[in-house]
């Protein structure tokens, strides 16, 4: 390193470059000695405003040469762009991985949906592939089955009509037992009686026809409680079928009996082919009924295996298209980011390859060699006093005329970056 009494000439204009050391004492040195050298130039030119302007030009000039010299001094000061840039370097590497980790989803999803439309085009000509029996069979079976169940559901109502009403309200005129589980008047003598009686002879079929549905849909389930179900089911229905067969039973026995006969009880209802008649005619019928029921409820959901199969992939699809779009978004925020972080990377960068200008100690020098100047006006130069406040004013004046045309005065910023282009 050169020492400052080789840099510095107090008998000359020129501006001397300045030298970046840490050391204090130095550092002083060199304030004394730009001092000195706006002294020593500023008696040589007596002072003048034009000179001092040229003067401060090369002070500057020099200054900056040797900021672009000092590479220890300009790595110091270009230390936090580079702790900046690789905190961008560092934000980059998680956005390029994010990018990655979403483009490898989005493919996982592309590669979901074309197999869902594969899968919608095969199971119609291979529906065996997918676990679902043929469905041409299985609509002969179903409309067979639909075909019987039809006219079993008529017999129904038309028996537990008949049967309802002979056992709540009807009054027996012979001892028919066709006459009491087949009345052809059933349903208008009850609505002739009353509407809530009509509307109850016409409901109660229904409730059988409940119980059969709860049946099915019970039975769908496997497990110890579904079959406690199940069986409590036919009990309720076979008990509610006793029930009217022993009403009706009843009231056979009252037409018929004499002063000798027992009292009707249920020994005697069990010990007649009558009771047991009733019961088979509507409870054996109704369990041929859900049978039948049950087969074509389960045919029906074989036909529709095959729009549910691909009513289902279809709502997948959706879902996954949904999922797509988010993930794309994503995909685009972080290339934004990218973008966005190798610009900030690409700028510092810049101002790395370029030189970083000390701008608060370069005001130092500045004003210690316009102090030296103007001090030397003051004591050395012989002139009146109105016209060495003259000569001042001008060369402040071109004092400010200088750090205007740099934008240094009053700088809000400690060091002024040249970017290389």
């Amino acid at each position: 390193m050169k020492s400052l009494t080789q840099l510095f000439s107090l008998k000359k204009t020129e501006d001397s470059p300045v030298v970046f050391e840490e050391n204090e004492d130095d550092r002083e040195q060199i304030r004394i000695t730009y001092y000195q050298s706006g002294f020593a130039a500023s008696v040589k030119a007596t002072g003048k405003p034009i000179v001092l302007k040229a003067c401060l030009q090369n002070l500057y000039m020099s200054f900056e040469d040797q900021c672009r010299k000092q590479k220890l001094e300009q790595d110091k000061l270009k230390q936090p762009y580079r702790e900046e840039q690789e905190k961008n370097r560092t934000e980059l590497k998680k956005s390029e991985a994010a990018i990655g980790i979403f483009e490898k989803k989005e493919q996982d999803i592309n590669d979901q949906i074309d197999l869902i439309k594969t899968e919608i085009i095969e199971v119609k000509r291979n529906p065996d592939k997918y676990g679902i029996e043929d469905g041409k069979g299985l609509k002969a079976q179903f409309y067979i089955g639909l075909f019987l169940l039809l006219p079993i559901t008529l017999y129904l109502l038309v028996f537990y009509i008949s049967a309802s009403y002979s056992a709540f309200f009807k009054e027996f005129a012979d001892d028919s037992l066709t006459a009491a589980i087949f009345d052809a008047d059933a349903l208008n003598n009850s609505f002739k009686a009353s509407w809530l009686e009509g509307v109850l002879v016409v409901t109660i079929p229904f409730v059988f026809m409940g119980l059969g549905y709860v049946i099915h849909m019970v039975q769908k389930t496997k497990g110890y409680k579904n079959i406690i179900r199940m069986i409590a089911l036919f009990t309720t229905t076979f008990l509610f079928d006793g029930l009217l067969a022993y009403i009706i039973e009843k009231k056979i026995y009252e037409f018929n009996k004499t002063p000798d006969s027992d009292p009707y009880d249920l020994n005697i209802a069990l010990g007649e082919s009558e009771f047991w008649m009733i019961i088979f005619a509507g409870f054996v019928v109704y369990i041929i009924w859900g049978l039948v029921f049950d087969f074509v409820m389960k045919e029906f959901e074989n036909i529709d295996k095959i729009r549910a199969f691909i009513r289902g992939r279809k709502e997948k699809q959706i879902d996954l298209e949904k999922l797509k779009v988010d993930i794309i978004n994503k995909i685009n925020d972080f290339k934004q980011q990218v973008i966005t972080i190798n610009g900030k990377i690409s700028e510092l960068q810049s101002k790395i390859d370029g030189f970083v200008f000390p701008v608060k100690e370069y005001l130092h020098y500045h004003h210690q060699y316009k102090e030296g100047w103007f001090q030397a006006i003051n004591t050395e130069i012989a002139l009146a006093h109105n016209q060495k406040t003259e000569l001042l004013e001008n060369c402040e004046t071109s004092s400010e005329e200088h750090l205007t045309k740099l934008n240094l005065v009053d700088p809000d910023f400690q060091h002024l970056v040249y970017s290389k282009n």
